[in-house]
């Protein structure tokens, strides 16, 4: 963008030149049509000059504004994909089973509680005398929904899977499985959607340069997304002035 810029300033420049080199060589009777030309043709490269530098601003803006909702929904998903691994030990690898789970499923609500027993071992051990173990009691005190306890009665999770910004009918991809590590197969999931999707009307040339991004400011790659296929974690891939709830 620089080197534009710099181009048409430079053509400005020479335009400026010529105008003065008609005003002192040409003939006095085409001088007024050249002029005319000329100064629209610096009014022109001066519009364009702005706009080479006003357009990155209104794109980061209209970016920003962009990704702060699909990360939003995101957000959502991911508490969604966690509820789901907590109750059944997986995630969910399409929409339809995760939304039919919030819908029906239910957490179960607990109580730990230290308590004493007699270690009948060690009592015989020593002859009768009562010996005691620690033990933790867990106590079933309830029910509740998932889907309350997520969406406090909301409805919104069956829309979840479009996208809500970008082009129109596009739906994030949901993957989910399992990695092996030191032979435990451990639950992974990973959502995810394009950034020329969520970009999809914006300059070419400015979603190319978002989509090779590389910075702790910025959501790198060519996608935002939420988990991994290729690693164990269940965080996001945009930086935390993005984010609205803690990773």
């Amino acid at each position: 963008m620089l080197t534009v810029i710099l181009v048409v300033v430079g053509v400005i420049l020479l335009t400026i030149a010529l105008v003065k080199l008609v005003d002192k060589f040409i003939p006095s009777k085409l001088k007024p049509v050249l002029m005319i030309a000329l100064w629209v043709l610096i009014g022109f490269l001066g519009y364009q000059t702005f706009m080479s530098i006003y357009n990155p601003i209104l794109f980061n803006q209209e970016k920003e504004k962009r990704y702060a909702k699909v990360i939003k929904s995101l957000e959502d998903i991911r508490d969604a994909q966690l509820a789901h691994r907590t109750v059944t030990g997986k995630f969910a690898g399409n929409w339809d089973n995760l939304v039919k789970f919030i819908d029906t499923a239910q957490f179960t609500l607990t109580q730990r509680r230290d308590s004493s027993v007699v270690d009948e071992e060690l009592t015989r051990r020593y002859g009768g005398v009562e010996t005691f173990k620690d033990i933790v009691i867990i106590d079933t005190l309830g029910f509740r929904s998932v889907k309350d306890s997520l969406f406090k009665g909301s409805d919104k999770y069956k829309n979840m899977m479009n996208v809500p910004v970008g082009e129109e009918g596009a739906k994030f991809k949901l993957q989910a499985g399992f990695l092996e590590q030191n032979d435990i197969n451990i639950p992974v999931f990973e959502a995810s959607v394009k950034k020329s999707v969520v970009l999809f009307d914006q300059p070419k040339d400015l979603v190319m340069q978002e989509n090779e991004v590389v910075s702790v400011e910025g959501v790198n790659g060519d996608e935002i997304k939420v988990g991994s296929m290729e690693e164990v974690k269940t965080i996001g891939n945009w930086p935390k002035t993005y984010g609205t709830k803690k990773d």
